[in-house]
């Protein structure tokens, strides 16, 4: 996953540990859409994407209960809802359906605009108003990430539907990302994670034994274990690394960290998966990164004060 840069506001520390921690963090989750493509090829998506976030909840549950956290009150669990429906729903089980009808390169390529969604995302949500610059940038990187889609071998001039659900799941995640960056000012940041992961666990849990009586699941022991590294790692203990070094700080610089992500993702994809990097791969990939990272500095970028009368 890649996450948004809107956090709470951050602690000092020590000079370049945020850094180091975000780092950790976007390292952990950068093995999430290269496991996945491993784990679609011998379970059903449905209970990849349901069954990862049951043991998230689980773990979460267990944090929340051990540190005796206080309930969210009120409208907080409207908003709850709405980052589960991104993060937690929306996100895990439209990408493992993409992944299996294409490379994680590719979905890697997609999955690139989500820092630029996400900080439009932000800008919709907090009603802010940021320069032409962030428009274009934000414009230019879906133009490329579409292109891309378009491009591929044998599809040229036609949007799949794998392309479709990549979106969709950068579309739900940038929601997700936005309105928990805004509550985790409330709740704490791995607080308003394990809450979502908690308000959401009856329908995955639902759904996981729904597809599991349909289709009793039967992976080999890498499919298992690239299983249990989503639902540990990327659903749960990556946020841990990832918040920590967004609280540590400067906040600004370890947010831009997260656009290494998709890079890492594409490197682990030829690694571990053999998959050839072809040369629209490499240029889209860099199209789409470079343009989100234009849009996020922008829009962190302070704007100047209004002159005094």
């Amino acid at each position: 996953m890649i996450f948004s840069p809107v956090i709470p506001t951050p602690r000092s520390g020590r000079p370049g540990g945020g850094l180091w921690w975000g780092l950790l963090g976007v390292a952990a989750f950068s093995f999430t859409v290269p496991l996945t493509r491993v784990a679609v090829a011998g379970l059903s998506p449905l209970f990849i994407g349901s069954g990862r976030a049951v043991v998230a909840a689980a773990l979460a549950a267990t944090a929340l209960i051990l540190t005796r956290q206080r309930f969210p009150l009120g409208l907080q669990w409207a908003r709850l809802a709405v980052v589960g429906g991104g993060i937690v729903v929306g996100f895990p089980l439209l990408t493992s359906f993409a992944l299996t009808s294409v490379p994680a390169s590719h979905g890697a390529v997609v999955i690139a605009l989500l820092p630029a969604a996400t900080a439009t995302a932000v800008v919709l949500r907090g009603h802010e108003r940021p320069r032409a610059a962030f428009w274009l940038a934000t414009a230019a990187g879906a133009a490329a990430a579409l292109g891309f889609a378009f491009a591929q071998p044998g599809g040229f001039g036609q949007l799949h539907w794998s392309d479709l659900l990549l979106l969709g799941a950068v579309v739900a995640a940038a929601i997700g990302y936005a309105e928990g960056g805004l509550l985790a000012r409330e709740l704490g940041a791995w607080q308003t994670v394990s809450w979502a992961l908690v308000l959401a666990a009856p329908l995955m849990l639902l759904l996981a034994v729904w597809t599991m009586i349909q289709q009793p699941p039967s992976g080999t022991p890498a499919q298992w274990a690239a299983f249990a590294y989503l639902g540990v790692v990327s659903m749960f203990l990556g946020f841990f690394a990832w918040y920590r070094g967004l609280a540590i700080g400067p906040m600004t610089q370890v947010s831009q960290i997260q656009l290494i992500q998709p890079v890492l993702s594409i490197a682990w994809a030829a690694l571990l998966l053999g998959e050839t990097l072809t040369p629209t791969t490499l240029i889209g990939g860099a199209a789409v990164i470079a343009c989100a990272g234009i849009a996020v500095r922008v829009r962190l970028r302070p704007t100047s004060p209004p002159p005094r009368p």
